[in-house]
């Protein structure tokens, strides 16, 4: 059985291009308080290649990272600090 995770932020950044997709990730992070979950949307071969590793390399912790329809990638993310 998957446990459900609960979100308390989405982030659609599927038209957004590297660098922005992470620039708009990290402040949507900055915001929100440790231990919260975000939701990232995102498209394309270099978003989903940069954002999760750089959000590790910021000390956040990937929950999750699914295909969904239409080539969109649904990320989930927990602010680390």
């Amino acid at each position: 059985m998957v446990e459900e995770i609960s979100v308390n932020s989405t982030l659609d950044i599927q038209n957004e291009t590297c660098p922005m997709t992470f620039v708009r990730v990290r402040l949507a992070l900055d915001r929100m308080p440790p231990g919260t979950v975000l939701e990232v949307l995102l498209r394309g071969e270099e978003p989903r290649r940069n954002v999760p590793r750089t959000a590790e390399e910021q000390g956040h912790t990937i929950l999750a990272m699914t295909d969904e329809a239409g080539g969109i990638m649904r990320l989930l993310l927990r602010r680390g600090g």
